[in-house]
Order: structure tokens, then C-alpha cells, then sequence
């Protein structure tokens, strides 16, 4: 299990995060970064999940800027509440909640090579970290919302990067997810025969075959790149 830190981004701004430590010493350190529901109990279960692999977990409260607090579960009202906080903060003056996550990479690199792993908006969020900041060995985004947008497929990481999608994403086209990855060649996407949020076991979407391969397969990434 972890625990709650507070932390500070570089502009003063301070917000928490759940920290999950591995017993003996880390193999690295990942930053997770939450869905449109906040760092909830799938979150914290996924930052418990990869500690037990070994790794130093940090995952950030990147809702926090505009409100404080948020867990949500998976009903049509969490929905509609998660997709306007998203859109709270993603209407924040630039650089957003970018700051938040770089102060988590910070935290991180206490365990060495850091990645940062991301899921629906978070995948999002983890593409723009692979973009744009500083300190990442790595990053998996996970069926990230936008991310095949032309504005955001334009980008160029600066890290080895990870990509999960779901063929039958209804939230992601697969079409369009295709033609990201014909735009970033350099990148390493997958595909799987699954819907949006496949990863989460509390969701009707979820997949598990696809969800353990995907698992297996960031494992096996994350090795490489933080070993």
C-alpha cells in the first residue's frame, strides 16, 4: 500500500500524490497518471501493481489545480463530471498541469531512470510528457484521448515511446490511432481487440487478455529502458 505526499511544482503550486515504494530496492521509478476520475482505487491499484514489480510509484492528483479530491467511479454521471474537469484543466493558461508531472518525474528519479505510464487522459498527458519535459527514459500511453489529433501526433518524443490502442475504441478511431502510427513511425504501437479503458477491471470495457498482454508488454519496455 502507499501513502499520500504533498508536492511542489516549480511555479510554487502544491498538490498531492499517491506514492507506492517497492520492498527492497527499485528497479526505477514511474509516474502514473489517472484517468478523467482522478487517482481513484484503480489508480492507486495500478501504482500498488507496478511497486510490487519494483519500481518507485508517484502518481499525481493532475485534477488538483481546479479541484481538489476527486475520486470518481464509472457511472454516467462520474463520466460527464471527469470530462468536465478534464476540460477545466486542460483550459488552464499553458503550461497546464504540465509542471504537476514534471515535479513527479522529480520525485521519481530518487529510484534512478524514470518513465511515466498513462491511461485515457493520462495517456494523453504521458504523450505531451514525452514531448516536452525533462528528466523521462520512457513512456507507455495508454488509449490516450487526443493523442491522434493532428496537433498532438505532430509532436516528436523524446523518448522510446510505448502506445496501447483498442481496435474498437469508440472514444479513439481506430483509423485514426493507424494513422498515428504511420505518422510516428519511430514509435512502438500496439492493437488490441478491445474497447476504451480496457485496462481497468472496474469498467464494463475491460479486457482482460488484452489487458495482461499490454501489461506484460510495458514490463518488458520498462526493463529495457530503466534497467
Amino acid at each position: 500500500m502507499g501513502q499520500w505526499i504533498d508536492h511542489k511544482a516549480a511555479d510554487g503550486f502544491g498538490f498531492p500524490a499517491y506514492v507506492a515504494r517497492p520492498t527492497g530496492k527499485a528497479r526505477g521509478g514511474l509516474v502514473v497518471l489517472q484517468e478523467i476520475f482522478g487517482v481513484n482505487s484503480h489508480i492507486r491499484a495500478v501504482a500498488d501493481g507496478y511497486a510490487a514489480d519494483g519500481y518507485l510509484v508517484v502518481a499525481p492528483a493532475t485534477f488538483h489545480r481546479v479541484k481538489p479530491g476527486v475520486e470518481l467511479g464509472y457511472t454516467a454521471e462520474d463520466i460527464s463530471a471527469g470530462v468536465a474537469l478534464k476540460a477545466a484543466v486542460e483550459g488552464l493558461p499553458a503550461p497546464g498541469v504540465l509542471p504537476d508531472i514534471q515535479a513527479a518525474i522529480d520525485h521519481a528519479k530518487q529510484a534512478g531512470k524514470v518513465a511515466v505510464v498513462g491511461f485515457c487522459w493520462g495517456g494523453l498527458l504521458t504523450w505531451r510528457a514525452a514531448c516536452l519535459l525533462k528528466g523521462l527514459n520512457a513512456a507507455v500511453p495508454y488509449y490516450g484521448g487526443g493523442m491522434t489529433a493532428a496537433a498532438e501526433a505532430a509532436r516528436v518524443p523524446q523518448v522510446p515511446v510505448l502506445v496501447h490502442f483498442g481496435e474498437q475504441d469508440q472514444s479513439i478511431p481506430v483509423e485514426t490511432a493507424r494513422a498515428f502510427a504511420k505518422a510516428q513511425p519511430a514509435v512502438d504501437v500496439k492493437f488490441y481487440a478491445a474497447n476504451h479503458g480496457f485496462n481497468c477491471d472496474q469498467r464494463a470495457s475491460y479486457n482482460e487478455a488484452a489487458a495482461k498482454l499490454a501489461r506484460e508488454r510495458t514490463l518488458v519496455f520498462l526493463a529495457q529502458h530503466l534497467g
